[in-house]
C-alpha cells in the first residue's frame, strides 16, 4: 500500500503586482466566503492598513511549485499597537485553494508561518481570529493548538498560540 505523502510547502513573498497575480486565481470552498473575503479584497485591505504591517506569501507545494494557497500576517506591529489591531504578530489571512483543501496544506502552512514568526523579534504569541458557524476554521485552529483568548474583535473570536518552546520539566521519571 503506498504511503500517504505529507504536504510540504514553501512560502514566497508577495510583493509585486506579478506576485499578486500568482494568487488571484485561488478559490474558496463552498460556504467559506462567509469567513474569508476574496484575494482582491485582501490586498485592498492590506494596502489600506499599512500600520498593520501586512506580510503576504503565496503558498506553494514544495515538490511541484504549484501555488496552493495564500497567507498573510501582521509582521511585528510596533508598539503601541493600535486599539483596532492585535499583535505584534497576527495571522491575518489563510486561504488554501478549494482544490488543495484537506490535503495537509493548511497545517503545513501554519508550520511554516510559525517557524518564520519564531525567528522574529519579540515573538511570543501568534494570534488569529475567526467567527463561529458551519464551515468555520475555528476547529482547525483549535486542533492545531490555538486557544480561545475570550477576547472578541470585529465580531470574531481572538485565538492565540504560544510560540515559546516548552519548558523542560524537572523531577524523577
Amino acid at each position: 500500500m503506498p504511503q500517504k505523502r505529507t504536504a510540504r510547502v514553501v512560502l514566497r513573498d508577495v510583493v509585486t503586482s506579478a506576485d499578486r497575480a500568482t494568487v488571484l486565481h485561488l478559490r474558496l470552498g463552498p460556504g467559506q466566503e462567509r469567513y474569508l473575503n476574496s484575494i482582491e479584497s485582501i490586498f485592498e485591505e492590506a494596502d489600506s492598513e499599512p500600520q498593520g504591517m501586512p506580510h503576504g506569501w503565496s503558498v506553494r507545494d514544495a515538490d511541484t511549485d504549484e501555488v496552493v494557497g495564500f497567507v498573510m500576517i501582521s509582521d511585528n506591529i510596533p508598539d503601541p499597537i493600535p486599539e483596532d489591531m492585535v499583535g505584534p504578530y497576527f495571522l491575518w489571512k489563510l486561504l488554501i485553494d478549494e482544490s488543495a483543501q484537506r490535503r495537509g496544506y493548511g497545517t503545513a502552512t501554519l508550520d511554516a508561518v510559525i517557524e518564520y514568526v519564531r525567528s522574529r523579534p519579540g515573538a511570543e504569541v501568534l494570534s488569529t481570529s475567526c467567527s463561529d458557524g458551519p464551515g468555520s476554521p475555528r476547529g482547525f485552529y483549535l486542533g492545531y493548538g490555538f486557544v480561545d483568548t475570550g477576547r472578541v474583535m470585529w465580531g470574531e473570536n481572538i485565538l492565540a498560540i504560544d510560540l515559546q518552546p516548552p519548558r523542560p520539566t524537572s523531577g524523577a521519571s
